[in-house]
């Protein structure tokens, strides 16, 4: 590749008049081989590295658009590969989990990455090579292939601690609907199938878009290395196989919960039911007695204790036959 002009950092304000810098371009080179990461999306800082490695228009349109969905445009003659993949992030502001877009550019001699929010693993890995000399010295020999492989191997390394948080948290609501908590959980199981229902929506397009990765990154890979990409088509399905797993505990649990739930209901209606039905003829028998009419015994202190009686009888009659109904 050509010597050029490295991108001058600029400065520029911001919406409340503070000084800042534009977003900087961090740049690793070795064995004949870049690697240029930015910070964060800049549309001047973008259109500087269109104009050095010759882009296509579109894929700078692609990169600034904020609704981009995973895609990767080959284009053979221009000898470069342009790819737009999403990772999940917890966003705590929110409290739910994010798509991350990562758009890369992969030529047969540098490497692009500009994410769109920080993305951890590539600061990290961004870092370590460049602290690292003699690793950087012997991953940049192996080509843009495997340096991009790299990248994305970390990127979906980094997804798997957030599926086992979410299958904590579905053992939990396990725990708690066994220690018959179900009214304080739905709000649990709302929340982690939302989580769920996030990341299938983040990773489900990017499936297509990996395996296309796949059958076309071969010609930057300078050793027999397909195997490595193919691992990453794996554990993009694994990461799918946990995601149907626990889409099928969520709901599992929202059924138990619920039915657990109603259990509880139907025990209180029926309590109150027999309560009810107690009084009804308990009712009936004062109403009867209570009429402004005489009948024998009328005004005496024997008629009102055969009366209490006569109560007492039907209140242990119909307790009794409940009982024998196994209704209490």
């Amino acid at each position: 590749m050509p010597s050029l002009p490295r991108i001058r950092r600029g400065r520029v304000r911001d919406n409340a008049g503070v000084v800042g810098a534009r977003p900087r371009v961090s740049e690793l080179t070795a064995s004949g081989l870049t690697w240029v990461h930015l910070d964060s999306l800049d549309p001047d800082t973008v259109n500087d590295l269109r104009e050095r490695f010759g882009w296509h228009a579109l894929d700078v349109e692609d990169v600034l658009s904020k609704r981009q969905r995973p895609k990767v445009d080959v284009y053979p003659d221009e000898a470069y590969l342009f790819g737009v993949l999403h990772f999940p992030v917890y966003d705590k502001n929110v409290q739910r989990l994010n798509a991350a877009e990562l758009d890369f550019f992969l030529g047969p001699d540098y490497l692009v990455t500009i994410p769109n929010v920080e993305l951890l693993p590539v600061t990290r890995l961004f870092h370590r090579l460049e602290e690292d000399e003699t690793f950087r010295e012997s991953l940049f020999a192996k080509g843009s292939g495997r340096l991009l492989y790299e990248v994305l191997d970390d990127l979906y390394d980094y997804c798997f601690p957030i599926l086992d948080k979410i299958g904590n948290k579905l053992d939990s609501i396990e725990d708690d609907i066994e220690d018959r908590r179900s009214e304080e959980i739905v709000h649990d199981i709302s929340r982690v199938k939302q989580e769920i229902i996030s990341y299938r929506k983040i990773v489900k397009p990017q499936r297509p878009a990996l395996r296309l990765l796949e059958r076309h990154i071969e010609r930057f890979l300078p050793e027999q290395l397909d195997l490595y990409f193919d691992d990453l088509v794996d554990a993009s399905e694994r990461i799918w196989d946990l995601l149907d797993n626990y889409k099928e505990v969520v709901e599992a649990l929202e059924g138990t919960n619920e039915s657990v739930i109603q259990h509880r209901q139907n025990d209180v209606l029926r309590v109150l039911t027999v309560f009810s039905v107690v009084l009804l003829p308990l009712t009936l028998i004062t109403g009867i007695f209570g009429m402004n009419v005489h009948f024998p015994g009328f005004d005496t202190a024997a008629a009102f204790w055969v009366i209490l009686g006569i109560m007492l009888g039907v209140l242990l009659t119909l307790l009794g036959f409940f009982r024998f109904k196994r209704w209490l």
